[in-house]
């Protein structure tokens, strides 16, 4: 129901869209036409590899390739950045990442987590809940792989980095998730990352898309591993994709 506003509510203004937006400004002249939220001042485009939308205080930042993205693309970003549920937001996000670039997406590797030893019961915690998780999931497939607790991780909950030049594949939780949340909640995570850990050794592309969907509503989880963007329009806090 909700894919069906976003899709009919863009189209009635579709004939008006002939020419696509050239600069920041002008994307931004089409989002306030279909709505956007009014505290969004100003709009920047990015060539960010990792982040498609994301919005802070009056400031919106699209990368450059929804410049010719169709309306109802557009009409999901405005829903993502002023929608008060939680389903519209997911909704507005799952239509944002079907038209992501394909080779946008895949976030660059980021820097291997250096282990502090007062990590090292959470991490066995950890290693023990992968063991458990992977016979009672994955029927025993996945390999052993590194897991460590992150101190930087601020937006993102969860981290899983393939194998690549010689180093181990990594699954980091982020410690402020684990000192915040219930431990249910961090094994979600977990699970979440171990099926990106299951795309890597099959062969699939590291990514949320179809293949990563369908297996997260397999193991009934949530396809992403963020934190709540529900208070995303106090100042500190940074909704992305």
């Amino acid at each position: 129901m909700i894919r069906r506003l976003l899709l009919g509510a863009a189209a009635q203004l579709e004939l008006a869209f002939d020419v696509a937006p050239r600069d920041g400004a002008s994307l931004l002249r089409r989002l306030r036409a279909l709505g956007l939220d009014p505290r969004i001042e100003r709009c920047e485009l990015t060539k960010n590899r990792s982040v498609m939308v994301s919005f802070r205080g009056g400031a919106l930042r699209v990368h450059e390739a929804y410049l010719s993205a169709p309306p109802h693309v557009w009409r999901a970003i405005v829903v993502f950045v002023g929608s008060r549920t939680r389903r519209a937001r997911r909704e507005a996000e799952r239509v944002i990442l079907e038209h992501a670039p394909r080779d946008e997406i895949t976030r660059p590797r980021p820097r291997r987590v250096r282990q502090r030893r007062e990590d090292a019961v959470l991490v066995a915690e950890l290693v023990k809940a992968h063991e458990e998780y992977n016979a009672r999931y994955f029927g025993g497939s996945l390999r052993p792989v590194d897991i460590a607790v992150s101190r930087r991780m601020r937006s993102r909950l969860g981290q899983y980095t393939a194998a690549s030049d010689g180093a181990a594949p990594e699954i980091a939780i982020s410690r402020s998730h684990i000192r915040r949340e219930p431990w249910t909640e961090v094994l979600h995570t977990l699970l979440h990352e171990m099926v990106h850990q299951w795309q890597a050794e099959g062969g699939l592309p590291l990514d949320h898309g179809r293949a990563f969907r369908e297996k997260a509503r397999e193991l009934g989880i949530e396809p992403r591993a963020r934190r709540s963007m529900e208070r995303a329009w106090r100042d500190d806090v940074r909704a992305a994709i």
